[in-house]
């Protein structure tokens, strides 16, 4: 199928309901998908996810003097809390993070006794009388409003966002630095002035109205930054870039805050290892309070090690107790309480361990995989190639392949698991290892905090599966 390279989804994420689902593009545009009400005619037909709003979040932009092009390609996008009606977002490209507000509008003022109907003065000698302005019904419109732009932050580029328990501040994490943010304050991340500045957006405000109402050979790109008014720069709360930068080793590929405690966060690295961090014992954590790592069996040792064993995504559990990570080839639930080794670990697609050399070759090595955790931590979800993706039970120990695709995703249709075959005796339905489609890659799943309902990114198709009604997960 024929689709242009900016409509490939790059990040996919459920608010804290699940009510609402948000997508970015590579082409810097967020879809908001919103959960239609459940028809009591049908009480067992439970509400599907409509296109609730559309938007530009990020624009392409050039630096004329270093030659470098800063895509406008979303690479997360995270929920705020919701604290009112009005619903808040964070979204992210390489090097700039917005916070967007979404409102809803169904009446408009009218009966003004300055404006007239098209909104321009009135001559005042003609206002003989006053009325009071009423409220009118109208066409329901979604307004999104970007109401803080935090630029300037990160000279490599952005991998992640995390929102803290405090509901005020954020950290956002690059290849070398992790920097904390303030909501409310745009000119600088954590340090220690008092200056604060309001950005005057209100003019960009963006409508849709609803009808019917590589880390081996590690390769740094420093992207063009503009010293702040605060200072030079910003501070930041974790910086391993080495003074001497031909001693670098390694580089940060995701970070996460707690789900309860505002003070702890967590970061992986491209060597495999998570370093949680205490905000409380010092402010610059650049000493971790724990390191979680894995010492690597002398058997599995290769070429290629270094590279599969670098985490590509890090998620705490909703309890908070575990973390779940993500590298080329498993993922592995750590408890926090054990540093030593992960207490689980699931292969995810060993089949490809006699591949990697091929793999190297097309770069499908470095690929980076998400992972996600189901609402009760019982079931994690993790992408693959070929449109498939796995679940793992971690209590029954059961684990099932899918596939995300308008084959066999035909409205109302059960999935059917899905088998790789290595080698020797093939079943009706398996699938070799070598008719596997490399360009075909679930990297992106997010899994409804409540419910099971999970969403999966497919290149440019967005795939919502739910759970059969009164069944249990498989």
């Amino acid at each position: 199928h024929f689709f242009l390279t900016a409509d490939i989804i790059s990040t996919v994420e459920f608010n804290h309901t699940g009510e609402l689902l948000a997508t970015g593009d590579k082409g810097g545009r967020v879809v908001i998908f919103q959960r239609e009400p459940e028809s009591k005619n049908e009480p067992y037909n439970q509400g599907e996810y409509n296109v609730y709003s559309t938007f530009q979040s990020h624009e392409p932009e050039f630096d004329y003097l270093k030659s470098l092009e800063i895509e406008e390609k979303i690479n997360k996008i995270k929920w705020l809390p919701q604290q009112n009606a009005a619903h808040s977002l964070l979204s992210t490209n390489d090097k700039t993070i917005k916070l967007w507000k979404v409102t809803e509008r169904d009446k408009r003022p009218e009966g003004y006794n300055l404006k007239d109907e098209e909104g321009k003065l009135k001559d005042l000698s003609t206002v003989t009388s006053l009325q009071v302005p009423v409220l009118k019904p109208m066409d329901l419109m979604v307004e999104v409003t970007p109401r803080r732009i935090f630029a300037n932050g990160h000279t490599y580029h952005v991998n992640s966002i995390s929102v803290n328990s405090d509901c005020e501040t954020y950290m956002s994490a690059d290849d070398l630095r992790i920097n904390l943010w303030h909501l409310a304050i745009t000119d600088r991340s954590f340090n220690g002035e008092d200056e604060e500045e309001e950005d005057e957006l209100g003019e960009s405000t963006q409508h849709t109205v609803l009808p019917d109402s590589q880390d081996l050979f590690i390769t740094l790109i420093e992207i063009p930054s503009q010293p702040n008014e605060a200072g030079e720069g910003t501070s930041d709360i974790v910086d391993i870039k080495p003074a001497n930068m031909e001693d670098l080793t390694e580089v940060i590929t995701a970070s996460e805050f707690h789900p309860h405690h505002c003070n702890l966060f967590v970061y992986s690295s491209s060597k495999g290892s998570l370093r949680l961090c205490d905000m409380r014992a010092s402010a610059l954590c650049d000493k971790h309070s724990k390191l979680f790592e894995e010492p690597e069996d002398p058997s599995n040792r290769s070429f290629f090690s270094e590279i599969i064993s670098s985490v590509s995504d890090v998620k705490f559990s909703h309890s908070g107790r575990y973390m779940l990570t993500r590298d080329y080839l498993t993922v592995k639930v750590w408890d926090l309480n054990m540093e030593t080794k992960p207490i689980e670990t699931y292969q995810v697609h060993d089949y490809l361990r006699s591949k990697l050399c091929s793999l190297y070759e097309n770069d499908c090595i470095f690929d980076k995989f998400e992972c996600a955790w189901n609402g009760s931590d019982s079931v994690i979800m993790t992408g693959a190639y070929n449109n498939f993706f796995r679940m793992f039970d971690r209590n029954t120990k059961r684990d099932v392949t899918l596939e995300a695709s308008r084959e066999s995703s035909k409205p109302r249709a059960i999935l059917k698991p899905r088998r790789v075959c290595v080698g020797g005796k093939r079943r009706k339905d398996d699938i070799s290892v070598d008719s596997l489609d490399f360009t075909k890659k679930i990297l992106h799943t997010a899994w409804h905090p409540t419910e099971n309902i999970i969403a999966i990114a497919a290149t440019n198709n967005l795939y919502i599966f739910q759970d059969k009604v009164n069944s249990e997960m498989h």
